[in-house]
């Protein structure tokens, strides 16, 4: 079980990066209920004391590497690629995979585990503006601008900036399941799933006349998975004819419409077939298809397997599963649980 992580900071950190890691793994969340525990949180540098930043700050490190020695997690921060990377964090992050530790690298911070050699012949992505420097310099890694975050056996790596909070919340829904990313996801008000890839930020063509918020869309649609939602619909809420809105969404997700609600429908079901002991026409209806036979055609398009074979694979136990009807019916809705 994941309770000690240990993030290694060096000079030059980049503080939003720092912050997401922080926020998701070093904020005591245990009394919420849904299975997280208070993790064992440590911010380590190889030497300690003041550790400059990108943003005109200092930050004040106590803990040396040895930090990580012990560490279920071990996250690499980002640092400017440019930079060479202490043997002593090298020999740190070789240690802690050769231990069987998980290897996360939020942005840049992919370098260092490259440096390592952590990487060759794995797959692995960083920021945008760096995956060709990092394909470059380290030709052994297989490198790919186009995701968000990619895992390889033990090892994570995020893209950009924001990339990280996606990373960081697939590692906390692999190993304390979808309430936890959820609870987490709420709490920092942030979608607990993004569809699409970095490579919609690369260039972003997105109307400066239009005002309306994609975000808000977003979260309302995710609170509204069950209802049959028409693009045009959509369109209207925003003010906006179809064509626009649909290049619009595109631009901000990196998918459409009809793919990202097929999307978010499938990961509610996927939650709702882990922690409950709805039936599978239950199920469908509560995210959104309906009819079973629609939810299994898309689980087999998507995931390759039906949705009774994945409920055996990844449900939880019995007293994971034991939501009673009223708890249900506040999470999704009575509506869409008995229509």
């Amino acid at each position: 079980m994941l309770t000690t992580v240990a993030v290694i900071v060096l000079p030059d950190l980049s503080l939003f990066e720092f912050g997401v890691v922080c926020e998701v793994f070093g904020i005591d969340r245990s009394d919420l209920g849904v299975g997280l525990p208070a993790f064992d949180f440590r911010v380590c540098t190889p030497a300690p004391g003041m550790v400059r930043t990108t943003s005109g700050v200092a930050l004040r490190v106590d803990s040396d590497l040895t930090g990580v020695d012990d560490a279920d997690l071990v996250i690499m921060a980002p640092f400017p690629s440019r930079n060479p990377v202490p043997d002593a964090v090298l020999d740190a992050l070789r240690a802690a995979h050769r231990r069987g530790a998980r290897i996360f690298s939020v942005c840049s911070g992919a370098f260092a585990l490259a440096e390592a050699g952590l990487l060759d012949g794995r797959c692995a992505t960083t920021h945008w503006r760096y995956t060709s420097s990092l394909a470059e310099a380290y030709p052994r890694t297989r490198v790919d601008e186009n995701v968000l975050y990619v895992e390889d056996g033990t090892i994570l790596t995020s893209a950009g900036t924001a990339a990280g909070i996606d990373a960081s919340l697939h590692l906390v829904r692999q190993e304390f399941g979808p309430k936890a990313a959820t609870a987490i996801a709420r709490g920092m008000v942030v979608p607990p799933h993004r569809e699409g890839g970095q490579a919609q930020f690369i260039e972003r063509p997105i109307p400066t006349e239009c005002g309306a918020s994609m975000e808000e869309l977003l979260l309302w649609l995710a609170d509204h998975l069950d209802q049959d939602i028409s693009v045009g619909a959509l369109a209207q809420r925003l003010h906006m004819s179809e064509r626009t809105f649909a290049r619009r969404f595109r631009a901000e997700t990196g998918t459409t419409p009809v793919a990202w609600l097929t999307g978010q429908r499938l990961l509610r079901a996927q939650s709702l077939l882990e922690g409950t002991r709805l039936t599978v026409d239950a199920v469908a209806r509560a995210s959104g298809f309906g009819q079973a036979v629609l939810l299994r055609h898309h689980f087999q398009k998507a995931l390759g397997v039906s949705p009774a074979a994945y409920r055996r694979t990844f449900r939880g136990s019995d007293r994971d599963c034991d939501l009673d009807l009223h708890e249900l019916e506040e999470q999704f809705g009575a509506h869409a649980l008995s229509r």
